[in-house]
């Protein structure tokens, strides 16, 4: 297996606190700060081509509802999957809003509407990644995710088995490499290993809650018969960090009890501007994690501070 630093950082959607997520110049930007990995949500366009997008919808994220306005669907929403490669390209990506009201979700990152921007592929990011590795000699790895797969199969598009080819042509393909797959969905996380034959670094992502997408069942696979479980197809895990933390700021047994599985624990999400509850400051929060609780990686919307905190 590729040797990682003991403890790593992940860009969340890259540089995401300075830049509008998932756009390349948030991932050039979070290359830059010397984030270790770079995270890609990825979903598919009409014409089957992997999109670099953290949601199915895209009227959060660009100017679609201006462009193409009768293009929703009966749910009033606007699909990533409804439009061509050639369509998206058209459309204007921005920083992050409601879509009822319209106001950005983060009112002190990058002005929504500011800027010109694009939706990028799997392969246009993978070759600003691996150029910027070839160009500055340190190598930054990717994180994909595979977004809501049972959905897109219900939708007759299987994002995995289109994913995959992708990744083996740049040259992720096994554990040696610097790459992780997540996903929410357990059903997914056995298929890409057992029927698809993915050899490389595997995640199971995991809310909070007690289930999640695919009928997966978080409450289960948070105990440690659950993690021995997860131990024979995964490599790790991705919890969200108030399962790593408690409210009365102690670590719970998770960590423990996944790295006695031999799981490594890459826990979501350090936002400087939404801490948790418990946390007096981003500073707090990364002892907490990183030295308290132990955790072997952390996904941050904002890379330098948690580089900072880490080192």
């Amino acid at each position: 297996m590729a040797q990682d630093a003991p403890q790593i950082v992940i860009a969340h959607r890259g540089a995401s606190g300075y830049l509008p997520e998932h756009t390349l110049e948030a991932k050039a930007m979070a290359h830059a700060q010397g984030a270790h990995y770079i995270e890609q949500d990825l979903v598919l366009t009409k014409d089957d081509v992997p999109v670099v997008l953290h949601d199915i919808h895209i009227d959060t994220v660009t100017d679609v509802v201006e462009k193409f306005p009768t293009r929703k669907r009966d749910d009033g929403r606007y699909y990533a999957l409804d439009f061509t490669l050639a369509e998206l390209k058209t459309l204007r990506a921005t920083e992050r809003f409601n879509a009822v009201t319209g106001k950005q979700v983060y009112p002190n990152r990058f002005p929504k509407g500011q800027g010109r921007f694009e939706i990028a592929t799997l392969a246009e990011e993978l070759q600003l990644i691996q150029g910027l590795n070839h160009s500055t000699g340190r190598v930054a790895g990717i994180y994909p995710e595979i977004k809501q797969p049972a959905w897109h199969l219900a939708q007759g598009h299987d994002l995995s088995r289109i994913v995959l080819p992708i990744l083996h042509r740049y040259g992720y393909k096994t554990k040696d490499d610097p790459c992780y797959i997540q996903c929410f969905e357990h059903d997914e996380v056995k298929r890409l290993r057992d029927e698809l034959g993915w050899k490389g670094r595997l995640i199971m992502l995991m809310s909070g809650g007690k289930t999640g997408p695919g009928n997966t069942d978080f409450a289960h696979l948070r105990t440690p018969a659950g993690l021995v479980e997860l131990a024979k197809v995964a490599n790790g895990i991705g919890p969200e960090v108030k399962t790593v933390i408690s409210a009365d700021r102690e670590p719970t047994s998770l960590v423990k009890d996944a790295h006695t599985c031999g799981l490594k624990v890459h826990a979501y999400t350090l936002r400087v501007d939404e801490l948790p509850k418990f946390a007096q400051s981003a500073e707090d929060l990364l002892t907490l994690l990183f030295q308290k609780a132990g955790v072997d990686g952390l996904f941050s919307d904002f890379p330098d501070v948690a580089l900072r905190g880490l080192r």
